[in-house]
């Protein structure tokens, strides 16, 4: 690939990768705001309120992937990742705007809107226009900046919230410090509605439409054989038997990712290390802590995807995590505090960082054919957003019920389980092009 073409090939996929970025902050910003906005809105005492405003934007998370590859096989690609940009921008001003605790659930609903559209869209597009010898690298350029998102957003809280010992201070975090760290927001959601103008459609798109348009029907290989005079894909196409075993891998892949428990981290911050022997103050350090962990592995990913493979990589974060959690809760179960469990909170961020965040998305975007993609990959990150919302909302029972021990027991089962089915069930995808894995999958 001349230079040319490589340095343009790395512009559209960073601004489509922006979508990424604005996942990340607007996923993890609430973590930070967490403390002050509850006792703005008074549901400090409250656990269904809490895990509400928690939960909210996940529910958006779920209707944006419900209807991203639909309306992304209709429209195409780059109309939608314009889209989710407006919805991060009204969501970011309006979420610390409202005094009204259900109009700041409604605003946190738009933004996750925005997160499901732009999390389907936006490994699906990278995949689509790249080369398939660095498809993978680029795939995980959008784990790299939903991480660079995450700790932007642990930055901005750490930096925006006062010191909590001086009254003074803790007044203005709870009137106005939550408000500044959604704003925050708006900055890059605009700069991405800009450079989204900038980017072409994608050339896979453009030929199902292409070929959709001729009067007539002709099997044509690279496009997993479109008739010219099929409509667009459905759900119950994805349902036919071909699809079948690629369907299923894919859905345990994406509520894996989830249920794999390592994002209850970056959400329940405040519990976990305050659980662990820490106030408040020194969470927010420690929260970025694990976030620069998060981004340095998300690089070394970026550089294993290719050589190790995704198999290789995913199996090593199934088998890592498990490991990593059955020695948390035990830990939890003895009662050790300090540094020696923000040593295994930073290890299992690492080690997901490294396999499970950037791998899940490759794979996502590599395994389905053609054909089905747009709604494939909706359908798979609509079970992804069902997995986090339903590990979101039931973390905190789970917490009081079975104590922080119990509940990454239960995490580090998850994971003994997911890693025995994937070592039976998951390809390699590294090195083949996306119509060799469609009739190799597809069938």
């Amino acid at each position: 690939m001349q230079n040319n073409n490589r340095t343009f090939l790395y512009f559209i996929c960073a601004v489509s990768a922006m979508g990424g970025l604005l996942f990340g902050y607007d996923w993890v910003v609430i973590g930070g705001a967490k403390p002050f906005y509850e006792l703005f809105f008074g549901i400090g005492g409250s656990p269904l309120m809490q895990g509400l405003a928690m939960t909210t934007a996940l529910v958006g998370c779920l209707f944006g992937a419900m209807v991203a590859g639909a309306a992304a096989d209709r429209w195409g690609r780059k109309p939608l990742l314009m889209v989710s940009a407006v919805l991060f921008t009204v969501s970011a001003i309006a979420t610390g705007l409202f005094n009204d605790f259900t109009l700041f659930n409604i605003a946190r609903f738009i933004g996750g809107v925005g997160i499901g559209v732009a999390s389907a869209l936006a490994p699906m597009y990278i995949a689509e226009v790249s080369p398939t010898e660095i498809r993978g690298r680029m795939v995980s350029l959008n784990q790299m900046t939903i991480v660079l998102g995450i700790l932007a957003a642990q930055v901005v809280n750490m930096m925006l919230a006062r010191d909590t010992s001086v009254a003074e201070s803790q007044a203005w975090n709870v009137e106005w410090g939550w408000r500044w760290m959604f704003w925050a927001e708006t900055l890059p959601a605009a700069l991405f509605l800009v450079l989204s103008f900038f980017i072409p459609e994608s050339p896979v798109y453009l030929k199902l439409k292409a070929l959709s348009s001729q009067p007539q029907g002709r099997d044509v290989e690279s496009s997993n054989a479109v008739s010219g005079n099929q409509a667009s894909p459905t759900w119950k196409e994805l349902g036919k038997s071909r699809y079948r075993r690629v369907l299923v891998l894919g859905l345990i892949i994406a509520v894996f990712q989830q249920w794999c428990g390592t994002n209850v981290i970056f959400n329940y911050a405040q519990e976990i290390f305050v659980g662990a022997g820490f106030d408040v103050d020194g969470m927010f350090i420690n929260i970025v802590i694990t976030g620069i962990a998060n981004v340095v592995f998300t690089i070394v990913a970026l550089y294993t995807i290719e050589k190790w493979g995704r198999r290789t990589l995913i199996l090593i974060g199934a088998g890592g995590l498990g490991l990593i959690y059955l020695t948390l809760g035990t830990c939890y179960h003895l009662g050790t505090t300090g540094m020696a469990m923000v040593a295994l909170v930073v290890a299992a961020i690492s080690v997901y960082a490294m396999t499970l965040g950037p791998v899940t998305w490759t794979l996502l975007a590599e395994i389905f054919p053609n054909r089905v993609r747009g709604v494939a990959m909706a359908t798979c990150t609509f079970a992804l957003w069902v997995g986090c919302c339903t590990l979101t909302f039931s973390f905190p029972s789970m917490n009081a019920a079975l104590g922080s021990s119990g509940t990454f027991w239960i995490y580090s089962g998850i994971c003994a389980c997911a890693f025995i089915f994937l070592f039976r069930n998951c390809p390699e995808t590294k090195g083949k092009s996306l119509e060799e894995l469609e009739r190799e999958l597809a069938n």
